[in-house]
């Protein structure tokens, strides 16, 4: 063989090389996007029905679990650090608490003040319309399910619409989510 040949073997076998090595690099590279997209969901804190498929304690039951520590004003399945947990909002003598309940046994894990920031504006908003509300948000997840068989109830949100109390109910079966609005006046 030549010195030419040499060097075009050389290059030819390079080139092939670094082409693998590019698309093995791709191949890593769209590997660790889908990665980290699976991580963003989960840490995004949402829950699918499919989520709910591994729990014990439904929605209804966590807010039912939650009234000894005061109304419940809203409520929701949601991840946080990867798991999965249910987190309600309560109202006692005008405070406002973030109450999680444990989705396994049904019994309330901690307890939070709710002091400042976005929550505690989101807490008031939620007080006010459940203030004009003559239905609980127990029965406003169960009027929604109730039309929406073999659904999932993953949150419940009351707020004012137009002067009247609404909540929105987000339910979900395997990877199919949708929000039930249900008039609570």
């Amino acid at each position: 063989m030549n010195k030419r040949m040499v060097v075009l073997a050389a290059a030819f076998a390079a080139s092939v090389g670094l082409g693998g090595l590019a698309h093995a690099q791709k191949a890593h590279d769209e590997k660790a996007e889908k990665h980290e997209e699976h991580e963003e969901h989960e840490d995004s804190g949402k829950v699918t029905g499919e989520t709910l498929e591994r729990i014990a304690v439904n929605l209804d039951k966590g807010l039912a679990a939650c009234e000894q520590a005061g109304k419940p004003i809203s409520g929701k399945f949601e991840m946080d650090d990867g798991k999965l947990q249910l987190s309600v909002y309560t109202m006692k003598a005008g405070k406002f608490s973030e109450v999680v309940v444990d989705h396994k046994t049904g019994k309330i894990a901690k307890t939070e003040a709710i002091k400042g920031g976005e929550d505690l504006a989101a807490a008031k908003a939620q007080s006010a319309a459940m203030a004009k509300a003559k239905m609980s948000l127990r029965a406003a997840v169960k009027k929604a399910l109730v039309a929406n068989k073999d659904f999932s109830a993953i949150s419940v949100t009351p707020s004012l619409k137009d002067g009247h109390p609404v909540a929105e109910v987000t339910i979900g079966m395997e990877d199919d989510l949708k929000t039930v609005p249900v008039k609570l006046d």
